[in-house]
């Protein structure tokens, strides 16, 4: 790949300087890795960094070919439906469209933001970013994108929403003929060519082309006996006054009193926190409200059903038992893990560790920590009902014969998705190891 006029290509993984795990604090050394490697944090395990070679070019073409692809998955259909000769067809914007029709704007706006918006701006921000840099130039604004894709990436659901087309898939096979659209296939496609591309996509090599290697200054070493040691004053980086940046991972210089808590990252201008505002509190508060939406979003009906045989209501639960029944077990195991079980575990493991940090236990923190990111991992795969009620009400609109809306169930439930992943956010993991002895070094 060619290099900005004036920026030289650096291999990250041959510097020697400090970071610091964005989980637990610890300062630490970079290590050189093989290709392919990564450093994982000798205290709790998360991943620090990992070697790639080629790797933005690689982002680039994907995020180019996903881009192509999306253009092609919202102007067809994604599955059309036949009930005695009358084809019903819909895209997913359309299936947005019938949601905001319907007087569930707040489901249009989420399925819109999770799998229009969201994966949209993941492929044009990656390649804003490594265009420029291919034609050997710097792109504008780079910072700002940078960020804007993190949270893109973090927000869109498109592997959630090829689940979701299926589980849809097997209901509707019950009621008519299903006949798969091109968009159905696009969407499969830019679902592989989005994850091989956010799995390309190598920050620090971005901002070594863009920077060179972050500007940490190594800490000096004093010699202790027959031994030398860090001048650090502390082992981890609030200790030392200085802060990790959660998006481009950069190690701030030593903050001064007054501007602590109003700091910027110098290199991709994201706001700097030694820890988290308030982030115990706002955990609690988006996890109590989560908690109060569930018993709603699993009593109340989710989808209202009309049709020449009467009306009828399903809950959560009723659809679990109808796929069971109609002998797509597996589907109905998953949907009953992804829809009931999940949001429930999600809820009362956050619990579990705001309530131990709020404690300060020092019980089992490597432990606490893969709950964190297990958390982390599956927040998104609850919003797999909310994708099958979409491409329900769109398609099955055959007026008088059968007709499907959105219940009342689908926002709460919805709500109860978005909070429990704005719980999972806010809690700061370095809580865990506060109260513990950090240990030296780090692992590959």
């Amino acid at each position: 790949m060619n290099t900005p006029r004036g920026v030289p290509e650096v291999d990250l993984a041959r510097s020697s300087g400090v970071i610091a795990c964005h989980e637990c604090d610890l300062l630490q050394r970079e290590r050189p890795l093989p290709v392919n490697g990564v450093l994982h944090c000798c205290r709790c395990r998360a991943a620090l960094y990992r070697r790639h070679v080629g790797s933005l070019d690689r982002a680039l073409a994907y995020s180019i070919a996903a881009l192509a692809l999306f253009v092609l998955a919202n102007i067809f259909p994604i599955v059309g439906l036949s009930v005695n000769g009358d084809l019903v067809e819909t895209t997913l914007f359309g299936s947005v469209h019938v949601l905001y029709r319907d007087g569930m704007w707040p489901l249009a706006l989420l399925i819109f933001v999770t799998t229009l918006l969201m994966p949209a701006l993941q492929a044009a921000g990656i390649v804003w970013l490594l265009l420029p840099l291919r034609l050997g130039r710097r792109p504008y604004r780079a910072d700002r994108v940078f960020r804007l894709l993190h949270i893109a990436q973090s927000w869109g659901m498109t592997e959630v929403l090829i689940l979701g087309l299926l589980v849809a898939l097997v209901k509707l096979a019950h009621i008519a003929s299903v006949v798969p659209d091109i968009a159905l296939w696009s969407f499969i496609a830019l679902m592989l060519l989005l994850a091989a591309a956010a799995a390309a996509f190598d920050p620090r090599d971005l901002w070594a082309r863009l920077e060179g290697p972050p500007e940490v200054a190594e800490p000096e070493i004093v010699a202790r006996g027959n031994a030398a040691a860090p001048a650090f004053p502390a082992r981890t980086a609030a200790g030392c006054g200085r802060c990790v940046c959660h998006d481009c991972g950069l190690l701030s210089p030593p903050l001064a009193g007054a501007h602590r808590h109003d700091v910027r990252c110098a290199r991709c201008g994201s706001r700097l926190h030694v820890r988290k505002p308030n982030s115990l509190a706002r955990t609690w508060a988006f996890l109590l409200a989560a908690l109060v939406l569930y018993l709603p979003a699993n009593l109340l009906p989710v989808m209202h059903t009309s049709s020449l045989f009467g009306a009828q209501k399903d809950t959560i639960m009723s659809g679990v038992v109808y796929l069971w029944t109609s002998g797509s077990w597996p589907l109905a195991v998953l949907v009953f893990i992804a829809s009931i079980a999940v949001p429930m575990l999600k809820i009362l493991a956050i619990a579990f560790l705001a309530g131990s940090a709020n404690l300060g236990l020092r019980w089992q923190p490597v432990q606490r920590a893969r709950i964190y990111r297990l958390v982390e991992l599956v927040g998104r795969w609850s919003m797999l009902d909310i994708y099958v009620i979409a491409i329900l009400t769109a398609l099955v609109q055959f007026n008088a014969l059968a007709t499907i809306t959105a219940g009342p169930a689908a926002i709460a439930f919805g709500a109860v998705v978005v909070l429990t992943m704005f719980a999972a956010m806010s809690f700061d993991p370095r809580l865990i190891w506060d109260t513990r002895q950090p240990a030296h070094g780090a692992s590959s």
